[in-house]
């Protein structure tokens, strides 16, 4: 279905439901800088046609009621003294317009990017506490591309829209100048303007909004590409299918580059449309007023103060009319950012969760479809210290009952108990803490040993060597640079079993009261699964013992097995 391009107050609505109370009164005290920078600008430019008009006839200083005037209160001798005053003034005003503008686009942009990192802390916290069944179901390149792209994106909305802003007020004030220096004129100056740029915004804006769309979908296309490449390393070199990664990866990047190819030829278009009609119109006016008052000496301030406004509104539109393109380019990053951060994530406290006697689950009921439950009306009792295997075809269901057991699911309907205290958001935290899991594939990201065991927690060097000891991977570790070891992406520089001791020791580091081990030793070879499964029995010897496994010999030293049969 084709997705109607969001108008501008629209983006705007949704970039408001975005900033704090704080964010909003920056805001305020930003537009009121920006009304004095564009007072300061209109001032810069309206100041130099009087001092080149007296610099030429000093005449004109006491001729001028506001010069005269100044001439008199500072008591100046001469029009040399007054000119020379005048220029020290001009040159401390410039001073001061450079500080003052440096001063004004550093807030402007410490704003703006200031609010980058916001939408990416909060997009990231966002996606950290979804509840797992909406995790599995949204794509986590999507996720990456919107905390990575899109917020900086959003960011240099925000960006756009504050200039296009100082540049409203500013031309406004100049505006109103022209209109006090000649009103018809102006009038004739605006409505020409007005059309070329109706024309330019009508014909750009929906071509900019659709390349910022392409923009977007091709950013999380080429996070998909490189994770799912990077992540089947291995299978795309023995396949040797490189060719069919290239092209893949060639037409995400040729339609991203198109897309801001396009763009950045776009946005630059009005500035050489409206300079060329613009100076064109100038010219005529010039013209015009030259055939009607036959004299140029008085006609000469209308026409430097014309070309003189001209000249800093011409580039004022020019950038407004940027601004807006940039904006509408920007505005898909916006809507997905909203929609992240409007996500309903449910809420999880860390309330006190005591384990002492046992774990109930009663007449539980869950399917990731409503309406096709994987396990139904299911009740079981689970006592601290045993020791259960789950048992069953695979998709009957084992996994999932674990999941629940652990808290990473919510049943649909019945309840689990903990020690006759029901599990529910308010001290879930608390029950996930006193779990450790080793899953079937181990995930190990680049970087050493003892970063990878105490992921998530906090470093403790004592308890990563106690945990690798009780792992039996310490004297491998002994034998290279210990628990400082690289283990390469995905562990790519460890063996298979290495990995899952690695595993073992991430599962016990926080000293858990629940072992969970999911398919944990299936992808290994049967002599290296046994010697795996003796020290997890070693270390789950005073905890609760949770397995899931197809092979008998894995799940043989458990007390109780429980099968789980397909409904």
């Amino acid at each position: 279905m084709k997705q109607k391009p969001q108008g501008t107050f629209e983006t705007l609505n949704k970039l408001r439901s975005m900033l704090t109370r704080r964010d909003k009164i920056i805001l305020s005290v930003l537009a009121l800088a920006t009304i004095v920078f564009s007072i300061i600008e209109t001032f810069s430019i309206s100041i130099i046609m009087p001092f080149i008009s007296f610099a030429s006839n000093p005449a004109l200083i006491t001729k001028n009621p506001i010069s005269h005037e100044i001439y008199t209160f500072f008591g100046f001798e001469s029009s040399l003294e007054f000119m020379i005053a005048f220029s020290v003034g001009l040159v401390v005003f410039y001073i001061f317009r450079m500080l003052y503008s440096i001063a004004y686009t550093y807030a402007q942009s410490r704003f703006a990017y200031r609010k980058f990192h916001f939408f990416a802390y909060r997009l990231f916290g966002k996606a950290v506490e979804l509840n797992y069944a909406d995790f599995a179901r949204r794509k986590v390149d999507r996720i990456r591309a919107n905390i990575t792209q899109e917020a900086l994106q959003a960011s240099l909305y925000i960006q756009n829209f504050l200039q296009l802003f100082a540049e409203v007020f500013t031309i406004m004030i100049l505006y109103i100048l022209l209109l006090i220096t000649s009103w018809k004129m102006t009038l004739v100056l605006t409505i020409l303007m007005a059309l070329q740029i109706l024309l330019i915004t009508k014909t750009l804006t929906k071509k900019i909004q659709k390349m910022g769309n392409i923009r977007s979908q091709m950013n999380a296309k080429f996070n998909e590409i490189i994770s799912k490449t990077f992540g089947n390393f291995k299978i795309i070199k023995l396949k040797g299918n490189q060719k069919q990664i290239f092209d893949e990866f060639e037409r995400a990047s040729f339609e991203r580059t198109n897309a801001e190819i396009i763009t950045q030829t776009i946005l630059p278009t009005p500035r050489f449309v409206l300079e060329s009609l613009g100076f064109s119109i100038l010219i005529g006016c010039v013209a015009y007023i030259l055939v009607m008052y036959k004299n140029v000496d008085a006609v000469l301030p209308i026409i430097s103060m014309y070309a003189l406004a001209l000249y800093r509104i011409l580039p004022a539109v020019s950038r407004i009319l940027t601004a807006h393109a940039q904006m509408n380019f920007n505005a898909k990053a916006v809507s997905l950012v909203h929609e992240d951060l409007l996500y309903h994530t449910d809420y999880e406290d860390n309330e006190p969760c005591a384990f002492k006697n046992k774990i109930e689950l009663k007449n539980i009921t869950f399917g990731y479809d409503a309406h096709k439950p994987i396990l139904r009306d299911f009740s079981l009792t689970i006592h601290k210290g045993d020791k259960i295997a789950f048992c069953g075809e695979s998709g009957a269901g084992k996994s999932t009952l674990v999941d629940l057991i652990i808290g990473i699911y919510k049943p649909q309907k019945g309840a689990i108990l903990v020690d006759d205290e029901e599990l529910n958001n308010h001290n879930l935290r608390s029950w996930r803490k006193k779990i450790g899991y080793i899953p079937q594939a181990i995930f190990l990201f680049d970087g050493s040993v003892a970063e990878n065991v105490a992921f998530g927690s906090k470093m403790d060097e004592a308890r990563v060597i106690e945990a690798c000891k009780k792992a039996n991977i310490y004297e491998f570790l002994q034998e290279h640079s210990g628990i400082h070891t690289r283990v390469g992406e995905g562990g790519i520089l460890l063996s298979g079993g290495q990995k899952q001791r690695i595993g073992i020791a991430r599962a016990i580091y926080d000293n858990p009261e629940i072992l969970v081990l999911d398919e944990a030793t299936s992808a290994l070879d049967s002599a290296t699964e046994e010697k795996i499964m003796d020290e997890i029995y070693d270390v789950a010897q005073n905890k609760t013992l949770l397995v899931i496994a197809h092979r008998l010999n894995t799940i043989e030293r458990c007390e109780r097995k429980i099968e789980i049969r397909r409904r």
